[in-house]
């Protein structure tokens, strides 16, 4: 059976004392405050799904930039977490921010540049001010995941054209509109970001449930996504607690929307790709 690995979820403590709450924007995200995810309550689920590892996204709806809880959770199970810690690229010690995260067990960064406490797309993660922080993911060779709409997509291919060893995973595909179906031209923009090798593709359930479908369809959607950048270049997140759970019913309708796919292809999909990207959670 394959490994699966998960580059979507996050935890949660239900104690605020010990992790204060400090979310990006000043708003708590609905879903952190509702149901939050200890890592123990995090292994249960994954085993329960049958997800070997996970590769855990810093809640900036929660803890801002304070990654201390996820660094927690790494620290009681090495063997299958590793972290994906946010930090402010602008601030002048981001770069030592950077290498302190590095050390505690992380293997990525994430930049918030939009969500549902942040509405609209932010424009600040070019600013010069981030350009060590960009350089420095490359020497690092950790991968950044974009939370972010097509709005920054000019902004981020002058990025990649300054820093081509950074690798990008789009969280959630950066919401692509999708419902014309194919050839998807109102998605032109996202799949034209096939010709950069550095960009990856993180599916999680806002891409496989969308709110409308329209002429589209998983098969047709997700075979586009399949041809344009490869699956070695896609990969699976839960986004679980944020999406509602049990874990093991948000992997069922993803592997549902990959029943298409060959049998390789789904093993980049829900492993392999994960793997590359975070080599810590290599077999």
């Amino acid at each position: 059976m394959a490994l699966i690995v998960d580059i979507h979820p996050h935890v949660i403590s239900t104690d605020n004392k010990r992790y204060p709450l400090a979310p990006l924007g000043g708003t708590q995200s609905t879903w952190s405050r509702d149901r939050p995810t200890s890592y123990e309550k995090m292994i249960d689920e994954m085993d329960a799904a049958g997800v070997s590892k996970s590769a855990i996204v810093q809640a900036s709806t929660a803890y801002g930039h304070d990654n201390s809880y996820v660094a927690e959770s790494i620290a009681a199970y090495p063997k299958r977490f590793t972290g994906v810690f946010s930090v402010d690229v602008l601030a002048p010690d981001a770069v030592e921010k950077m290498r302190y995260w590095l050390g505690r067990g992380f293997s990525g960064m994430r930049l918030f540049t939009t969500g549902s406490t942040m509405p609209g797309q932010a424009t600040w993660f070019d600013d010069p001010r981030s350009f060590p922080a960009w350089e420095y993911a490359g020497k690092a060779g950790i991968p950044v995941c974009m939370q972010m709409t097509p709005q920054g997509f000019p902004q981020l291919r002058g990025l990649m054209e300054r820093f081509p060893k950074v690798r990008i995973i789009l969280d959630h595909l950066a919401r692509p509109r999708l419902t014309d179906g194919p050839p998807f031209v109102a998605d032109k923009d996202f799949f034209d970001l096939a010709r950069y090798p550095q960009v990856f593709l993180k599916v999680t359930p806002i891409n496989v449930e969308p709110k409308e479908w329209g002429k589209a369809t998983p098969a047709t959607f997700f075979g586009a996504c399949i041809k344009a950048f490869g699956a070695s270049r896609m990969a699976w997140g839960s986004n679980f607690p944020a999406t509602a759970g049990p874990l093991s019913e948000i992997l069922k309708k993803a592997q549902a929307a990959f029943a298409f796919a060959s049998p390789v292809e789904r093993e980049f999909v829900f492993g392999r790709t994960a793997q590359v990207l975070y080599p810590t959670l290599a077999d």
